[in-house]
């Protein structure tokens, strides 16, 4: 089935398996949207017609799965397009993840001149106005650890002055959903702080933050952690580093990478153990997503992918992935993460993370109509988006 957007009318989809955001499934599951919100839900033959009727069985086989549409919190680009570029690519890229599950996201940017992240803040806040599956954007950098840089160009990265800060807050005109910062820098507290007043989040990565500091911006207001493992001090029994603290923080969100690269299986599966309903898997995508293997732009950074997997030619840094969301539920899955728990991490999770719980991330009347209908082996056969969703922070 081709994706669609429907604000108009109503749809049923019926004799599904319902994976809900909420950890739930329901058996021989049927869902209504109306005009764009789910407006009814229930089991067996009890729904009413409606001007579309979707038997999932016949559309996605025995076993068709039923979810809220994903939620890409992270993610740079798709189809040989990367989101620095401009409003086009943004929309090309878009174009790929919508087919993959992922009715919304946040446009992820990385590490440039103040300069150019403020006209690339600005481009995204102009097309959130008009589109409503773009979320906002993120703001990988520039006040990143150098130590810790990945796919980020170190002549670029800079410590969080108060006046830079505001004026990327500014420029994103309140579309600004996160910014990743290195805590330990000079200023970087003030600069957390800055952040959340802003009605932004926070969050910690590309950081050589220990225990302490991590602990130290999260008691500041930072409430992601940025691809967990990826570019940060890992676990030692006697050093923990930020992983473990912020898994033992209970107001914090993990991201993870579910592309078997940037996280072993094993590591997959030690996330949702550690950090139960707070773990968001992200794609942190870049152009090659979708398209082929090759030479590709990431921002200032010159990168090559080979089968899949893409590094920077100066390093051999891992610089993003080529992952899309129904894959990393698959490869989840695959790890021994629960299906239910691995379609929150998807859904929910990364929807409250952002201040989107409200409106976005299960299939429960009066949240917004988005969907995605799978086979049992996670193809993706069917893509709605309801109405635009409502941010309650």
């Amino acid at each position: 089935m081709t994706p669609t957007t429907d604000f108009r009318g109503s749809r049923v989809v019926h004799s599904a398996r319902l994976v809900d955001g909420d950890g739930s499934i329901t058996e021989n599951a049927w869902v209504r949207f109306e005009d764009g919100y789910v407006a009814a839900r229930g089991t067996g033959t009890d729904w009413t017609d409606a001007d579309d009727v979707v038997d999932a069985v016949s559309v996605a086989g025995p076993g068709a799965l039923l979810c809220p549409g994903f939620i890409d919190i992270h993610g740079h680009g798709g189809a040989g397009a990367a989101y620095d570029d401009g409003a086009e690519a943004i929309r090309t890229g878009r174009k790929m993840h919508r087919a993959h599950g992922t009715t919304r996201a946040v446009i992820s940017l990385v590490t440039a001149s103040v300069d150019a992240l403020a006209q690339q803040a600005a481009v995204i806040a102009d097309l959130a106005e008009s589109d409503a599956e773009i979320l906002g954007s993120h703001l990988e950098g520039p006040f990143l650890d150098p130590g810790h840089q990945g796919a980020h160009e170190p002549s670029l990265l800079r410590h969080p002055e108060t006046a830079d800060v505001a004026r990327l807050l500014e420029a994103g005109r309140g579309t600004v959903r996160q910014v990743t910062i290195a805590p330990e820098l000079p200023g970087g507290l003030d600069a957390v702080r800055q952040i959340v007043a802003s009605g932004a989040v926070a969050a910690i990565g590309h950081t050589d933050a220990d225990a302490d500091a991590a602990r130290a911006a999260f008691e500041a207001g930072a409430s992601i952690l940025t691809h967990a493992f990826n570019a940060m001090n890992g676990i030692h029994h006697r050093t923990p580093g930020p992983v473990i603290t912020a898994a033992a923080d209970h107001r914090v969100v993990l991201e993870g990478i579910a592309d078997n690269i940037h996280l072993h299986p094993n590591i997959i599966k030690l996330l949702f153990d550690v950090a139960p309903g707070r773990v968001a898997l992200i794609t942190d995508a870049m152009a090659a997503a979708g398209s082929a293997d090759g030479h590709y732009d990431l921002g200032a950074v010159k990168v090559t992918v080979k089968d899949g997997v893409a590094r920077t030619d100066d390093t051999g840094s891992i610089a993003g992935s080529t992952l899309t969301q129904d894959v990393a539920l698959r490869n989840a899955v695959a790890a021994g993460v629960p299906l239910a728990e691995a379609v929150r991490a998807l859904t929910s999770t990364p929807a409250g993370a952002i201040g989107y719980g409200a409106s976005l991330g299960t299939l429960q009347p009066g949240f917004v109509a988005d969907a995605v209908l799978l086979s049992d082996g996670f193809d993706v056969q069917g893509v709605w988006v309801g109405a635009a969703p409502t941010r309650s922070c």
